[in-house]
């Protein structure tokens, strides 16, 4: 498989409590079932992706801090977790202060980037063929490394009122990142999270991004789901706690659908 073929994906959104993390895992776990050889890069100090995929805090000897200030790269942090096929750089509160770390540095809104690109030369006997990374709630360096070094943007999305009012505000931060750092950048999708279809104002969001974002936004939609939400306390993605529940089946859906934007952007 040619090294070109990965793909690295940024799940974003400036809000907290959309389904950002929960995304990453399950998306991440469903393109592994699928066939894809799948890393994720924790980018958030938290480390939730880290402990929902089974990554205790003392089996985080090296980290996506230690990435991003340059002393490992990310095939040294990288480890397996139970689903086969899957990796997770995993995350540390270290990365608290690693903005402070790089402030003065000329490349440190590429940090991540280079890293990634030295995955690709150093890994083209066996290459991942996606990279996800989880970001922290919030517009800082981080999140800005993140979005400078990948191809697509996946926005999850609640359905609740305040959505929209979010989503501007990260396209716009999409849009200036796209001018300055990374012309190629683009929004591979939004995902309608945690839908209850009992709440009439969750039917009402989803009309509305759906009229105001016609066919970026992706047709599977996640329902609100007690297993998804149980899944991470046991240190599984929902895929492997439940696979019939609503949620992981969502989650398959949404990798299909996600796999066939892809095709047409290639074919494209």
């Amino acid at each position: 498989m040619p090294m070109n073929r990965l793909r690295t994906l940024v799940v974003a959104n400036q809000k907290g409590g959309v389904g950002k993390t929960t995304t990453t895992i399950n998306l991440g776990t469903a393109l592994a079932a699928i066939g894809e050889k799948v890393l994720i890069v924790d980018l958030d100090p938290q480390g939730n992706a880290s402990t929902g995929l089974g990554i205790d805090r003392k089996s985080r000897k090296f980290s996506t801090y230690d990435v991003m200030i340059g002393e490992r790269s990310l095939a040294d942090v990288a480890l397996e977790t139970v689903v086969p096929s899957l990796w997770v750089a995993p995350s540390t509160l270290d990365l608290l202060g690693v903005e402070l770390e790089i402030a003065a540095d000329k490349d440190r809104a590429f940090k991540l980037k280079t890293a990634i690109e030295n995955l690709i030369s150093h890994n083209d006997q066996d290459p991942y063929t996606y990279v996800l990374i989880d970001c922290p709630p919030s517009l800082n360096l981080l999140t800005i490394n993140a979005l400078a070094s990948a191809d697509s943007v996946l926005v999850p999305l609640q359905c609740e009122f305040f959505a929209l009012e979010g989503l501007s505000q990260l396209l716009s931060t999409v849009d200036q990142v796209k001018r300055s750092l990374n012309p190629a950048l683009t929004v591979h999708g939004i995902v309608l999270t945690m839908f209850d279809p009992r709440n009439n104002l969750a039917t009402q969001v989803v009309a509305d991004v759906r009229k105001f974002m016609g066919d970026k936004v992706y047709d599977t939609i996640i329902p609100r789901n007690v297993r998804i939400s149980e899944a991470p306390s046991h240190g599984k993605p929902a895929l492997l706690y439940d696979l019939k529940c609503a949620g992981s089946q969502a989650y398959l859906k949404l990798a299909s659908e996600l796999i066939q934007r892809e095709r047409h952007l290639r074919a494209a």
